[in-house]
């Protein structure tokens, strides 16, 4: 192999160990959505694993079981926008710093 791909190579394997790193890390750190004022509330880990849910009683009514599907959805969708969010930011940090030769700006 040539150097230059050698390094390349050692770049991209040193990357991988540092991705499979931030995986890890992710799975424990935890983001929370909310909705409805914080009447719904979602907590979700980086891997978008749900870990808990909590639902004001006072939202809770028989006859109105939309409003609390829709707040539940909401805070649902903000929990995973925040996940996401956070794990692009992680791997950016990783990503960011790849210098292939000859392949500038990969990510």
């Amino acid at each position: 192999m040539v150097p230059n791909m050698q390094q390349a190579m050692k770049q991209i394997q040193k990357m991988q160990a540092e991705m499979a790193r931030i995986q890890e890390e992710l799975a424990n750190k935890t983001v929370t959505g909310t909705a409805g004022g914080g009447a719904v509330k979602i907590e979700i880990s980086g891997k978008l694993e749900v870990k808990q849910v909590f639902i004001d009683p006072e939202v809770v009514n028989a006859d109105d079981v939309e409003m609390l599907q829709d707040l539940v959805v909401a805070a649902m969708n903000e929990a995973i926008k925040k996940a996401q969010d956070m794990a692009n930011e992680d791997m950016a940090k990783i990503t960011g710093q790849l210098k292939i030769p000859g392949m500038p700006n990969l990510f």
